[in-house]
């Protein structure tokens, strides 16, 4: 068997970079969660809770964090992947151990290892943005108060404004944009709403919704005296593995005062020598901190240095290491910029000044460019606007304040894909093309432990007609091979039972088959006559015959079968999650590769 790629940028070192992103999340089953992680600011609950390694160390606003694991159905705490020692940041030592809500000028704004999605003009598929949102914060009035899933407005502050639904959950969760349009997206953008994507405890909410956690803790509630219980996810990063990252790129925070809580920011930029508007770069085996890129080049402190403060970040570096700035929007195509997108925290001086391309007063909830060569003026230029993101704008009302997006992530893999439909779950459930039922954030069709999937739907398969929209390929016969479980007539994922039997039916009579299996799926890939979705490498069981009913079968006694062909490699354990197709041969088929594939079926197996 083989299979090729297609990478999504020209240049070589970005298409190496993309090459081992695919790679290590090849190794993942979809049931998984892309690599996760996020930064906690200097005000949260969290500072100072041991994480949940191994052996425990105490978590500060300048560790990159990743979601703790469940037990006995509650998540524990983050565990720390990179620390703010190896950030080289000043102080880090001596705040090890500090109660959260007392600032020790070590907080991490803003996070990225370079290599974040890449926006394309007019791609059918472009990455999805992730973000998440600080305490303050209430949704767009425009979006639905009640949609049936989960969003920035009824997750949100219900003080602002007055009348909302909020649970004072949404500062501890990432969310995902609703299928926008390919980018610049002005303040006129029709407002759009907004999804949960990973939930800050991964437990219920007041109204009910809940999803993947994170292991933070929940509510953050601003109607409490300050410091607030609960904590805010303040950097967030999805893909790249910061603590093997060749480069780690980040911000730190301001000194202002932040007018909503009445209390000042951290100052961990000036403590270190750097201004709250830079972004920076840590390198490998380097001991130092150095600039990346600097505010002037952002289009900001031009009122002075650390009066603005880089909040959010998104990069995606070509490969050098030096700042290439970006002078239009999608100039990074071929390389020979970097493409750097970014908010700016409330009480920036530049806020509600008029960006270079719109001529929009700019929010705390806008994703910005540097400033547009030929622009209007020398600001930042909106890339997307806050009511794109379903997000609440005060634009040009220096009284008061929007929402203010507080982490941001360009994804191009998936996060969740449960039902392998190649859409991110969260977003079925939001569109309605899944239910969930019990607002857990899993499509209900994922809760069963056997999912039928990859059929050969119109589109899949462009270089044949061969079309089975319920199966695989459509074969000689007329219809394409499935491959069925017996679920439904007693059988069961249960290991100790081992009676699970999967069948492959509507085959062409009396010609070889084989089941072959993997630990993960991809994207439908041309393979003979049909379409190959589980990823390499695969183990093969053993060759059987259609004989007269076009079918055969494997099982029961498919954990000891697979043990005792494959040894060690084979061994299935319970929740392991393993992916399985059947390949046979078919001489007159309709594409002329004499053989095919049927659907596939994913088993996630209990004890």
């Amino acid at each position: 068997m083989s299979h090729s790629d297609l990478l999504p940028r020209a240049e070589p070192a970005r298409l190496r970079r993309v090459a081992l992103r695919m790679a290590a999340a090849s190794m993942l089953t979809c049931a998984a969660s892309a690599q996760v992680q996020f930064s906690i600011d200097w005000k949260s609950q969290s500072v100072s809770r041991p994480d949940s390694s191994i052996a425990p160390r105490l978590i500060t606003e300048a560790d990159v964090l990743q979601p703790g694991p469940n037990s006995a159905g509650t998540q524990l705490a983050p565990r720390i992947v990179l620390t703010g020692d190896l950030l080289s940041l000043q102080g880090y030592s001596n705040c090890v151990g500090h109660v959260g809500g007392t600032a020790c000028q070590i907080d991490v704004d803003a996070l990225s290892g370079g290599d974040d999605g890449l926006f394309r003009p007019n791609q059918a598929h472009r990455p999805r943005v992730l973000f998440s949102v600080d305490e303050w914060a209430s949704g767009h009035p425009a979006t639905p108060l009640n949609p049936p899933h989960a969003s920035v407005r009824n997750q949100g502050n219900p003080t602002v404004p007055p009348l909302g639904p909020g649970v004072f959950d949404a500062c501890a969760d990432v969310y995902g944009d609703m299928n926008l349009p390919s980018p610049p997206l002005g303040p006129n953008f029709t407002p759009r709403n907004n999804t949960l994507v990973f939930d800050g405890n991964g437990l219920p909410s007041a109204n009910a919704f809940y999803g993947p956690g994170l292991g933070l803790l929940e509510p953050r509630n601003t109607s409490a005296p300050f410091p607030y219980a609960g904590d805010n996810l303040d950097a967030l990063e999805i893909g790249t593995d910061l603590a093997i990252a060749p480069r780690v790129y980040f911000s730190l925070d301001a000194t202002f005062l932040d007018r909503l809580n009445q209390v000042a920011n951290s100052g961990s930029a000036a403590a270190n020598n750097f201004s709250s508007a830079d972004v920076l770069k840590r390198t490998v085996g380097t001991p130092a901190v150095v600039h990346f890129a600097t505010a002037s080049q952002l289009g900001l402190d031009r009122l002075g240095v650390g009066t603005d403060d880089l909040d959010a970040l998104v990069l995606a570096e070509n490969g050098d290491g030096i700042y290439q700035r970006s002078s239009a929007p999608y100039d990074w195509v071929n390389g020979s910029t970097d493409m750097l997108v970014f908010s700016v925290r409330r009480g920036s001086a530049i806020i509600n000044q008029p960006d270079s391309l719109f001529g929009a007063p700019i929010q705390p909830g806008d994703l910005l460019l540097p400033p547009i060569a030929g622009g209007l003026n020398q600001n930042p230029a909106i890339f997307i606007s806050a009511e794109a993101l379903g997000l609440r704008t005060e634009r040009g009302d220096a009284s008061k304040d929007g929402d203010d997006l507080d982490a941001v992530d360009f994804e191009e893999e998936l996060s969740r894909d449960c039902n392998e439909n190649g859409i991110d779950d969260s977003f079925d459930i939001a569109t309605g093309a899944s239910q969930d039922t019990n607002f857990n954030g899993i499509p209900d069709e994922c809760e069963d432990k056997v999912v039928e999937y990859c059929p050969c739907p119109l589109g899949s398969k462009p270089t044949c007609t061969n079309l089975d929209a319920n199966a695989g390929c459509a074969n000689s016969t007329g219809v394409g091979g499935r491959l069925l479980s017996n679920i439904q007539t007693g059988g069961s994922v249960s290991l100790a039972l081992d009676d699970l039997v999967l069948t492959a039916s509507q085959l062409p009579l009396n010609v070889q088959g084989m089941v072959f299996m993997g630990r993960s799926s991809r994207p439908p890939t041309t393979f003979y006559d049909g379409l190959r979705c589980i990823n390499l490498p695969v183990l093969r069981h053993a060759t059987k015959n259609s004989l007269a009913t076009g079918s055969f079968a494997l099982g029961p006694g498919i954990g000891a079968l697979s043990l005792a062909r494959f040894g060690a490699s084979g061994a299935i354990s319970p929740g392991d999650t393993l992916f399985f197709q059947t390949w046979y041969r078919d001489p007159t088929g309709p594409c002329g590769a004499s053989a095919n594939v049927t659907s596939a079926i994913k088993v996630t197996f209990l004890p």
